[in-house]
């Protein structure tokens, strides 16, 4: 890949990560329930003895999502 595809492809990256991030269930106010994000809350849940661990892939996108996911505007 050349140069200006991969800073397209970041670009693109960047700018799709609140929208899908959203859609999974990653949101402003929690993870919503029934979502995909909530049945990996709670696999992670169960796989860590009853909590989610920090740092996990599941915080670290749940701080994501409560930091730049407001779509309400949409």
């Amino acid at each position: 890949m050349d140069t200006l595809m991969i800073i397209a492809c970041g670009g693109a990256a960047v700018f799709a990560a609140p929208y899908v991030l959203s859609a999974v269930g990653f949101t402003t106010s929690g993870i919503a329930a029934g979502s995909y994000a909530a049945s990996m809350m709670s696999a992670a849940d169960v796989a860590n003895g009853g909590g989610v661990a920090a740092g996990s892939l599941v915080s670290i996108l749940q701080a994501f999502g409560a930091a730049c996911c407001d779509l309400s505007g949409w």
